[in-house]
């Protein structure tokens, strides 16, 4: 076949993991999730890194651990209520609408659990532990959607185990603390492969009556899980009685995913490869590999005990997505690597929530907060149809015993009218329009302190 150079070229038009390891959930800015804490959800998450009350400090400001007293133990779950449907329209190599429809609500409810630990010791010293998910999402569309050569399933899940400790310098006033991160990453993705419009490119095999785009559809699906080590250290000052200050860092971590690709390739187009010994090997089940970094954030947290029963908290993050410049894919099979640039920006998160003590049984909070997406709508992709947010947040306390509280937890997530703009290089594609989407956050979690 004098023309099988051309075959390569589907690598990348038919799987691009780039796009499914970028892909999020519009709850926070790339595919990061904040939602380790339904006390700290209630305020938008202003203030999480200084909160006394709130194990979570282990993850969000290990600093704070040397707050604490005795042994503190929190449960949380956050269910992610994720609505996205497609708006837009899409064209094929030959100008053609793409068939299907909108790929109906992309989102769906996810569970995100997190469990936290912190023990105080009498000579100032204070160590915890926390299992959370700081990077995650899960997002399908229907089968045939009208954007299915660019996405289909994605299923994204970064779990961390946490280890910190803090000591106080100056007691009551100014603490340091450090951790460990170990992490552990699984993904799964898919999208259809248009095994029509790679026939039709090439004249020896565009007179076969499948070979024109949309006609031969087939299906890859790529997965991959790996660990990686990180760290966090933070720091704690409370120059007053009534104002707190907090600095917090989590590393970078990487991860070399390896795994498996899963080609389904329709019997016509394997016969037209399998004719030559040049095509044969390619789009075969076999190992892939992809590296994959997740940002690091640094965070500033503020808190103000205006009075004994009412305060106000603030913060501000930024999430070094710019470590998210480019994903390659490395086939163990004779495909060349695939790559698909992001050029992703680091985004910024600016938080103000207050919190008012109702009565001895009850505290009320409430927040709101502005999250930048790190995406740009040249590489913007419907795993990803990322944009702009607003948080509106209100929760709640309820002190059940002297020892036991249950914290409940509401957010309403509002994007600013993602879009997408995609014209595929290698197949002429073209997938363009806005996208409908928001999302619900419902939390309760549980503290006891022994």
């Amino acid at each position: 076949m004098q023309h099988a150079s051309r075959f390569t070229q589907l690598t990348a038009l038919a799987f691009g993991i780039a796009g499914a390891l970028a892909v999020g959930q519009v709850h926070a800015s790339g595919f990061q999730l904040k939602e380790n804490s339904v006390k700290g959800m209630g305020a938008a998450f202003a203030g999480a890194g200084v909160n006394e009350t709130d194990s979570s400090v282990v993850a969000n400001n290990p600093a704070t651990m040397a707050r604490f007293e005795g042994t503190t133990m929190q449960v949380d779950v956050t269910a992610i209520d994720l609505s996205y449907e497609f708006k837009g329209t899409g064209t094929d190599a030959l100008g053609r609408p793409m068939t299907g429809g909108n790929g109906g609500d992309a989102g769906d409810i996810a569970a995100v659990p997190a469990l936290s630990v912190i023990h105080k010791l009498d000579n100032g010293l204070a160590f915890g532990a926390m299992v959370s998910a700081p990077f995650g999402l899960k997002t399908e569309y229907d089968d045939g959607w009208v954007g299915r050569y660019y996405a289909h399933t994605s299923d994204v899940e970064i779990i961390d185990l946490t280890l910190a400790a803090a000591l106080d310098i100056i007691p009551d006033r100014f603490s340091v603390g450090a951790g460990i991160i170990y992490s552990r990453a699984d993904v799964t993705l898919s999208k259809s492969v248009d095994f029509g419009s790679l026939l039709f490119s090439n004249p020896a095999t565009r007179p076969l009556p499948f070979a024109r785009p949309q006609a031969a559809d087939g299906f890859a699906e790529i997965q991959g899980d790996d660990t990686g080590f990180g760290w966090t250290v933070g720091a704690n000052l409370r120059p007053t009685d009534k104002f707190a200050i907090g600095v917090s860092y989590r590393s970078e971590i990487d991860y070399e995913l390896e795994g498996t690709a899963d080609w389904t390739v329709p019997g016509n187009v394997a016969a037209v490869f399998g004719a030559s010994p040049t095509t044969r090997p390619l789009f075969q089940d076999g190992a892939a590999m992809a590296k994959l970094t997740t940002p690091s954030v640094l965070s500033v947290d503020m808190r103000y005990d205006i009075t004994d029963r009412f305060a106000m908290m603030a913060t501000w993050a930024e999430t070094g997505w710019e470590s998210l410049r480019e994903v390659r894919i490395d086939f163990a099979n004779p495909d060349p690597d695939s790559v698909e640039p992001f050029a992703w920006r680091d985004s910024e998160f600016m938080s103000l929530g207050g919190e008012f003590k109702l009565n001895e049984a009850w505290i009320l909070r409430a927040g709101v907060a502005y999250d930048e997406t790190p995406t740009h709508i040249e590489t913007r992709t419907p795993r990803l149809p990322d944009a702009d947010r607003m948080w509106y947040s209100i929760g709640a306390t309820w002190q059940a015993t002297p020892a036991l509280e249950v914290n409940f937890g509401y957010t309403r997530i509002e994007p600013d009218s993602p879009e997408i703009d995609l014209h595929a290089e290698t197949s002429l594609q073209t997938l363009t329009g806005p996208f409908d989407g928001h999302a619900n956050l419902y939390g309760v979690s549980a503290q006891y302190k022994f």
